[in-house]
């Protein structure tokens, strides 16, 4: 709770203006009724420190403060709640940006959009009734305890023992009583979703091979689990109502008969038995909405542990800032080692990329090509040995100084879902649609899209599947020549491709050569053609 409460520092002036409101509705609520009990008093002629049209007055005043009260407090807290969702989605966005790629490799793609809208949406729930209604609850019964202890202290005593037990020991009593229950509804939830994404990706397979009945199957017995966790949750939050009230209503009884018995004993008036009584039976509203926090928080702080693990989880690798800005003049991986776990990938590499060099890269699959880019890239740090760029090494220049220098194509060309042009545009935000024109023809793109119906403004579809493998991997080309690093690294970037489109692209970086550097990782010897050296991997060993 205390990591969740420490998100609203930006928002503490609404949170205390939820509160007050807050607070001096619950007691205009809670006064109506305990000034309706002084008017029946003055009715039957018992005395009372007030007259009936001041009473009748007053209890007006407290319905109309009540009414625009509860408005003004619901709206700002919902106010806290939803920007601070704005805020989480922010800061959560940032953090996986400072993990990506390395921390993320291994992450389950739907959990973390399970994480991203449903979990940070189920927080709502703690930012807009819990904060502020646990603050409320104390001080209201600070303020009743005075009140009906003025009567007698044993009372006031009755009340505060009351207000206890169902504000905090109920509460927490019902949290035990559910252990794992909300934090395993959320991650079956979470598998749930990326099961289903998986499923969608996967549509084609599954109908091809005939293992739709099998999916759906599967797909049943994890919907039946997690609707079985969730009935077990509401079970909990049943049973808990159901104590809640059965404890009002026998703390409303030990405050009768308590208050009865004081008035024997002379040391009460009558108007103290009928005013404290009342008074406890109207004041439950603050502290009933905590012992329902039991039960619906635990599926919220599943939640919010969720979203809090993604907000620390330290990055593999830092973001560098404050260094000088260096030019490109070549680049190098000296005595380079390299495992993931326990499995060494690269082992003691050593390659020399001259300045307007064009350098190949060849080898079977799984043998630390692609690795080395992505060390070049800096998404890993070395473990043994350096890689640097103009002399310098790379975990000591400006991230952002980095990303300018070089440009990188997988063998994957990620499309988002928009336009082709926005897609381009990723790479240059301010690029203008010569440029975007020039790169597309470079990578022997331009007259594909020119084709389309739209153009440029064609949307590519989810994941970019209106298009082949191929026209994917020359917008990602394009890409690189739109960001005009001088370094470039390319892995695999013809595998997808025709020998024609081929030999437009090799033409292009040929052309390239002098202002560019690149290096080129490919299986196709057709590819290598243009290299000026030729690097060959086995084992983790170039040679």
């Amino acid at each position: 709770m205390m990591r969740l409460i420490g998100l609203v520092k930006p928002l503490t002036g609404f949170m205390i203006l939820a509160i007050l409101m807050g607070l001096i509705g619950h007691l205009s609520a809670a006064f109506i009724t305990i000034f309706g009990g002084y008017a029946v008093a003055e009715i039957l002629q018992i005395e009372t420190p007030f007259t009936l049209a001041f009473l009748f007055i007053s209890v007006g005043v407290f319905a109309l403060v009540r009414g625009l009260l509860r408005y003004a407090e619901q709206a700002c807290n919902h106010f806290i709640a939803f920007k601070l969702l704005a805020l989480i989605r922010d800061k959560v966005f940032q953090a996986l940006r400072k993990l990506c790629p390395a921390r993320l490799e291994g992450k389950d793609k739907g959990n973390l959009i399970s994480i991203i809208t449903s979990d940070i949406e189920l927080l709502e729930v703690f930012y807009a009734h819990t904060i502020s209604p646990i603050v409320i609850a104390v001080l209201f019964s600070v303020i009743l305890c005075g009140f009906i202890g003025s009567f007698h202290p044993v009372l006031g005593g009755i009340a505060a023992l009351a207000y206890l037990v169902i504000g905090v020991i109920v509460p927490v009593f019902t949290s035990k009583l559910s252990g794992e229950d909300g934090i395993r509804f959320r991650s079956k939830s979470g598998e749930l979703s990326a099961f289903v994404l998986d499923s969608l990706r996967g549509l084609t397979e599954t109908l091809q091979y005939g293992q739709g009945f099998a999916r759906l199957d599967s797909m049943n017995a994890q919907t039946d689990a997690l609707s079985e966790d969730e009935a077990r949750l509401k079970r909990t939050a049943g049973r808990n109502q159901a104590v809640t009230n059965t404890i009002i209503l026998a703390f409303d009884l030990i405050m009768l008969f308590t208050a009865a018995s004081l008035y024997q004993e002379g040391q009460i008036e009558f108007l103290g038995v009928m005013i404290s009584t009342i008074a406890l039976m109207s004041s439950f509203g603050p502290v009933v909405a905590l012992a329902a926090l039991g039960s619906t928080l635990q599926n919220t702080f599943a939640a919010g542990n969720r979203v809090l693990d993604i907000l620390e989880e330290s990055p593999v690798v830092e973001e560098i800032t404050g260094k000088e800005t260096i030019s490109f003049d070549g680049a190098k991986a000296e005595n380079v080692t390299f495992a993931y776990g326990d499995e060494t990938i690269l082992d003691h590499v050593s390659v020399d990329i001259p300045k307007g060099a064009v350098v190949g890269i060849t080898g079977r699959s799984g043998s630390g090509k692609s690795t080395l880019l992505k060390l070049f890239m800096r998404f890993w740090n070395v473990q043994q040995g350096c890689v640097t760029i103009s002399d310098t090494k790379v975990e000591e220049m400006n991230t952002a100084n980095l990303r300018d220098l070089e440009g990188f194509v997988t063998q994957e060309t990620h499309l988002f879902h928009d336009s082709i042009r926005n897609n381009l545009r990723i790479a240059k935000l301010d690029a203008t649609d010569e440029e975007i024109q020039a790169a597309c023809k470079k990578a022997s793109v331009h007259d594909f899209i020119m084709s389309l119906p739209q153009g440029y403004d064609t949307p590519v579809g989810e994941l970019g599947d209106t298009l082949s493998g191929g026209e994917r991997q020359r917008i990602g080309l394009a890409r690189a020549f739109l960001h005009d690093a001088p370094f470039l690294l390319l892995d695999e970037p013809t595998s997808n491709l025709d020998s024609l489109n081929e030999a437009v692209i090799l033409k292009s970086l040929k052309e390239e050569k002098g202002d560019k550097t690149v290096v080129l990782v490919s299986h196709r010897q057709s590819t290598m053609r243009i290299v000026d050296q030729m690097y060959s991997v086995e084992h983790g060993r170039f040679s």
